[in-house]
């Protein structure tokens, strides 16, 4: 259950970060040039959101889990 948790927090964070970087791609309609907002994205912490829910995704789906599968009562 925490897996599934950490696998949909982890995708929140990342979409909340790839909406930022394409919400910020109207700096280049308005006369501003490539190298400037790469430089822009790098230095924003929204932007950061979605290599940590990518991190956190793939961590969630690639780190072994306990061996309690069952369900106890």
């Amino acid at each position: 259950m925490t897996r599934i948790f950490f696998f949909l927090f982890g995708f929140g964070l990342m979409t909340l970060g790839f909406v930022y970087i394409i919400l910020y791609l109207n700096l280049l309609t308005i006369g501003y040039n490539f190298p400037y907002y790469v430089n822009f994205i790098i230095r924003r912490i929204e932007c950061y959101f979605s290599i940590i829910g990518l991190i956190i995704m793939n961590l969630s789906v690639y780190l072994k889990g306990d061996k309690n599968y069952g369900i106890c009562l």
